[in-house]
């Protein structure tokens, strides 16, 4: 029973899923990433694809994003899919590609994105802080079960705490990284 590494192991996909959750979030710089993930209904809802198995994202400058579909006959569908999107992006076709513009963000967005942020790094703060709660409660059965000496409990606990500060300087620097990148004009 390795309850240290079981800790690091869930608090790293709770990091992931932060990382993955962010890369949605607009800031105002073009970026792949705003759009990929971005569930595409095609061939008449026969299929629910994520756009980036659909096609070629790629930026051109730093303002705009050029998405190449694999096949042509999926291009209204992928529009229809942004336009959808809770980005409030406009794409425009230029015949067998979709062009979208980035807008430059006004503070009033910047702030409301940032806000967003904060509160997706207070999920996985408390979704990390659980995680360290339920490694406690299962060294302190296996104490209590005589399954581990008090050193070892005592051991063990101080590691997870360490982890865990750990986790949550990571998280911080990821959401300040973040909020920079918001805020940068």
């Amino acid at each position: 029973m390795d309850i240290v590494s079981t800790f690091d192991q869930q608090a790293e996909k709770t990091i992931l899923a932060l990382r993955e959750d962010l890369k949605s979030i607009r800031t105002g710089r073009a970026s792949p990433s705003i759009v990929e993930n971005l569930i595409v209904e095609t061939y008449g809802g026969q299929s629910k694809l994520r756009l980036l198995e659909l096609a070629t994202i790629m930026t051109e400058g730093a303002s705009s994003i050029s998405i190449t579909p694999y096949d042509p006959s999926v291009i209204q569908d992928i529009e229809k899919a942004i336009l959808k999107s809770p980005l409030g992006l406009t794409p425009a076709t230029q015949g067998t590609r979709i062009v979208i513009r980035i807008p430059s963000l006004n503070t009033e967005q910047r702030e409301k994105y940032i806000k967003v942020v904060g509160e997706k790094i207070e999920e996985k703060k408390i979704t990390i802080r659980n995680h360290r709660d339920d490694s406690r409660r299962t060294m302190k059965n296996a104490f209590e079960k005589k399954e581990m000496s008090e050193d070892e409990k005592y051991r063990l606990e101080k590691e997870i705490d360490l982890q865990s500060t750990k986790f949550m300087e990571e998280i911080n620097v990821i959401r300040e990284n973040k909020e920079k990148e918001i805020m940068e004009v």
